[in-house]
């Protein structure tokens, strides 16, 4: 009796098998980049209500990162500035720019716009719920700003700069003194950790060699102020 099916179905499961298996393949790779952090995170530039440029207000005016981050210090959370913060300045400065309404809506009593409602300011960085992370902790032992939020000095428009994924913060945490700076420091977001150690001169108080990277100085950074940084589940999910 003649075959039903012709001779080049024999192999036809296999070719099947082969196109799932490289279209698995695809949507997997696919996926392990696109869902990540770094691909839906990094970059992140949302519009804000007032058209605030860092790189005109930290880099020509020399404002501190502090001044409107004002409990990054002494909190887990890094606060964002109340429109009191911003009033303060503007109060003589361009106070009749079109740009600075939503600042004299908020509180300039005296506008005729004025409705007292608080800036809506856009978030740009933000960990999930679960994610427990204190801002005190690292810039209080050396951590700049700079190492979770780039350069912000240079940023017109604040974007999101790192992952913050969970394997971001585990390489930090397994190697922190690649980030580790003196404490002066850690708010200059133009430090240079080899000039730095070039101009102070650093050497190690017991083989007396002189520090000249990173990476010494993030070194004896973390032994002198016994650096611990935790690995464990339980450091970040609370």
């Amino acid at each position: 009796m003649a075959n039903f099916f012709p001779r080049w179905t024999n192999i036809l499961p296999l070719k099947i098998a082969v196109c799932l298996g490289v279209a698995g393949a695809g949507v997997v790779v696919g996926f392990t980049y696109y869902a990540t952090p770094k691909a839906q995170r990094v970059g992140y530039m949302p519009a804000q209500p007032i058209p605030y440029d860092h790189s005109l207000h930290v880099n020509q005016l020399g404002m501190d990162c502090r001044y409107c981050h004002s409990f990054v210090e002494h909190s887990s959370h890094a606060n964002v500035p109340s429109a009191n913060t911003c009033w303060n300045c503007h109060q003589h400065i361009r106070k009749d720019s079109e740009k600075l309404r939503p600042l004299r809506r908020a509180f300039d009593k005296d506008y005729a716009e004025y409705d007292g409602e608080p800036i809506k300011w856009v978030r740009v960085h933000k960990n999930p719920d679960y994610v427990f992370f204190n801002h005190s902790a690292h810039v209080n032992r050396g951590v700049s700003c700079k190492s979770c939020h780039g350069k912000v000095n240079e940023m017109e428009v604040v974007y999101q700069a790192e992952p913050h994924s969970m394997g971001w913060c585990l390489d930090c945490h397994r190697n922190p003194e690649n980030h580790l700076r003196p404490l002066e420091e850690v708010f200059n977001l133009d430090y240079d950790a080899e000039e730095w150690l070039a101009e102070n001169k650093l050497l190690h108080p017991e083989s007396g060699k002189e520090l000249k990277t990173q990476k010494d100085l993030g070194l004896y950074l973390k032994e002198h102020w016994n650096i611990k940084a935790k690995e464990s589940c339980s450091t970040c999910h609370r």
